[in-house]
């Protein structure tokens, strides 16, 4: 008889789970407003470590990307940012009073290349230690798993929300 209840009260949790699992899911609150709370409170964490070395996490960011693919276009850098060229022009302008970064001509008079310098490079080089710090941190604090999840869950939703905008600009 005890087994006979034990058997029905397992069925029963299965049978609890898929129905729970079945129903459908309805988000609580504003997308936005709870990315934008995680974005404020990760760029505390690393303006924790980054900030020690004079750049403020995004010019981190900014410094990183100018390295790695410079010289390269302001819109270029604009595009693989993922940020508009006026927001790009004003987060440069610190990174150029302070000779890390320069502008150099393009290919024509109406075009430039923005390039690291070597102060930019060695600034870089340092804040990446920073910032390596900083990312050990949080995973340590988040658990590996649930950061590698977050990153692929951001990156999937991020190339959805991409098709969608692309398939939505061919309608046009």
């Amino acid at each position: 008889m005890q087994y006979f209840f034990s058997a029905i009260l397992v069925y029963t949790n299965v049978v609890d789970t898929i129905l729970r699992m079945n129903d459908r899911v309805n988000p609580r609150g504003c997308t936005n407003h709870k990315l934008r709370q995680l974005s404020r409170m990760l760029t505390r964490h690393y303006n924790g470590y980054v900030s020690a070395t004079g750049l403020k996490n995004s010019q981190y960011s900014l410094l990183s990307h100018v390295v790695l693919f410079g010289p390269i276009r302001p819109t270029d850098l604009a595009g693989r940012m993922l940020v508009d060229a006026s927001t790009l022009t004003r987060n440069l302008q610190p990174l150029v009073t302070q000779g890390w970064v320069r502008q150099l001509p393009g290919e024509n008079a109406r075009s430039r290349l923005i390039e690291a310098t070597d102060a930019g490079r060695a600034k870089r080089a340092e804040a990446q230690r920073a910032w390596k710090r900083a990312q050990l941190a949080l995973n340590e604090q988040l658990g590996t798993e649930r950061v590698a999840a977050l990153h692929s869950f951001i990156d999937d939703c991020m190339g959805t929300l991409d098709r969608k905008e692309v398939a939505a600009s061919d309608d046009d």
